[in-house]
């Protein structure tokens, strides 16, 4: 499969690459800037498109020029949140107005626009995929206080929803990944047990969403997941 990665330099992002790599896609990652330790000998394997998204409409045009004609999957990764997110610090009236303004042209305004020009390239495919990774934070009754990254992961249930509908009678199979806390420190080289180990439960390794976008990939036509709740085991909000 053809497989673009949109926001894959690092933690999560940067997993799946290695691990649809390993499996023996051809994998197109999307980042800001050009990793400095990309995988080597992976011939046109692994395709690298450097484009920042908090600048919409250049990074997108950019990134739909390079990209391949026709794509299979698009795993939809990219999210920035508030500089002091997930902490006791955290203070929606404390956030400036230039931050949270490049947040939404990150989160939702070059999401809109990268899919318009991504989708039409997944419509050929025999199994078009999107995954869009959300957040926990994003749904009903979160037990979150950010107030703009979580309006924007409510934004990208919206999109999903809408793009299903849409191209329901295309084949296009869209499914929101809900994410909770995770372990982004251990990468897939470290083993399972060890990463999982981190945190005390209540950090999910990527490991795992790996091992959920796999399962993903490998169903028929006849069926896809519309959403999907990973917390972690010990995250008392769920």
């Amino acid at each position: 499969m053809h497989i673009m990665i949109v926001g894959a330099s690092r933690g999560l992002g940067r997993a799946l690459v290695d691990g649809l790599l390993a499996d023996g896609h051809a994998v197109i990652g999307v980042s800001r800037q050009l990793p400095a330790d990309l995988p080597a000998d992976q011939g046109t394997q692994l395709q690298w498109i450097a484009a920042d998204l908090a600048a919409p409409a250049e990074a997108v045009e950019r990134i739909a020029h390079e990209a391949p004609a026709a794509l299979d999957a698009v795993i939809y990764n990219l999210g920035i949140w508030e500089e002091k997110a997930f902490s006791d610090d955290y203070a929606f009236l404390g956030d400036a107005d230039e931050a949270i303004v490049d947040m939404v042209n990150t989160n939702i305004t070059s999401t809109i626009l990268l899919l318009k020009r991504l989708v039409p390239r997944l419509l050929g495919s025999n199994k078009p995929q999107l995954i869009l990774t959300g957040s926990t934070s994003g749904l009903r009754q979160s037990g979150r206080p950010e107030v703009t990254f979580s309006a924007s992961k409510f934004a990208l249930n919206g999109i999903a929803d809408a793009l299903r509908e849409g191209f329901r009678a295309q084949g296009l199979a869209v499914t929101a990944l809900q994410l909770g806390y995770l372990n982004t420190y251990d990468g897939l080289s470290v083993p399972l047990a060890d990463a999982a180990a981190r945190g005390e439960g209540e950090l999910i390794p990527v490991h795992d969403v790996v091992s959920v976008v796999r399962m993903l990939l490998s169903l028929s036509n006849a069926s896809f997941v519309r959403e999907l709740v990973l917390p972690a085991l010990r995250d008392e909000r769920f």
